[in-house]
């Protein structure tokens, strides 16, 4: 692993209509992002059936916009067909996690899109129902020795569904509509063992210990508490804690962004052969 060095910075970047993370260390040396590393380090075979699907969907949906196309147009349209839907839902996903991120501290919101009202009207009845008082909202991390940094959603003290206690959960708000996906329990792992944290000042500080680690699954129908594995959770997969599978992703994902450097170039000499094939030879 690359050696990072304090302080990690935040830097945000925008593409068309969607925008995106960077984070760097002291020397502006880039720090791999969790999400960042599972989506390069985790294989995703699920998402070659549903890119045929999307485009297929999205060709007959828009069939007569795409026939008055000229051919290349029109390719160009359907290759970015699955991009535009998944932009969509993430920046559907961006615009709740704003939204709850200012209603969690208390700010008044007055300004929701009509789409988007039904995911806020669930949040706030969750954020009722478990009596959820933040610590940390929208908080950057960074684990030097592992290698890796990223934004956690929400920190938080509520009344555990388990136990009935006040307790303290590490939460991430998730908006979509087919569950929770179990990278979620990774990515939970790597916030939770992070070393540090930027507090309101931009300040270093040790990272909060928590109780537990959940995923918010806020859909129009509901907003749901799912508990994901955390430090007290003796399960494993494979053999492996969720710590040490998302370590073997950064090492895949690592892999997978230096690979070209394990082949070098073809090598070529003169030959002295005088051999060559006749007519007969080749018969």
């Amino acid at each position: 692993m690359t050696k990072f060095v304090p302080p990690v910075s935040r830097r945000e970047y925008k593409r068309g209509t969607s925008h995106y993370h960077l984070y760097f260390d002291g020397n502006n040396q880039r720090i791999p992002g969790v999400t960042t590393i599972l989506g390069g380090g985790i294989p995703k075979p699920n998402l070659i059936d549903w890119a045929a699907k999307a485009t297929a969907e999205g060709a007959v949906d828009r069939w007569d916009e795409l026939s008055d196309l000229p051919p290349a147009k029109r390719y160009k349209a359907l290759e970015r067909i699955r991009y535009d839907s998944t932009n969509t839902a993430k920046n559907r996903g961006t615009d709740v996690h704003d939204i709850g991120a200012r209603i969690v501290t208390g700010q008044e919101v007055t300004d929701i899109p009509d789409i988007l009202a039904p995911y806020v009207e669930n949040y706030i009845r969750f954020l009722d129902t478990y009596e959820v008082q933040p610590i940390l909202i929208e908080t950057v991390i960074v684990n030097y020795t592992l290698g890796y940094a990223g934004t956690l959603d929400l920190v938080a003290d509520i009344t555990s569904p388990l136990s009935g206690e006040r307790e303290r959960y590490l939460l991430d708000i998730k908006t979509g509509e087919k569950g929770v996906f179990a990278e979620t329990a990774l990515q939970l792992c790597a916030y939770r063992w992070a070393e540090y944290f930027l507090d309101n000042d931009g300040v270093e500080q040790p990272m909060i210990p928590v109780d537990a680690a959940a995923a918010v699954n806020v859909t129009t129908d509901d907003a749901v508490l799912v508990p994901c594995i955390t430090e007290k959770d003796a399960r494993v997969v494979a053999g492996r804690t969720p710590l040490q599978i998302f370590q073997m992703a950064q090492y895949l994902y690592a892999y997978d962004n230096e690979k070209d450097s394990l082949v070098a170039g073809p090598v070529r000499t003169e030959t002295t052969s005088k051999y060559r094939l006749t007519r007969e030879d080749q018969q």
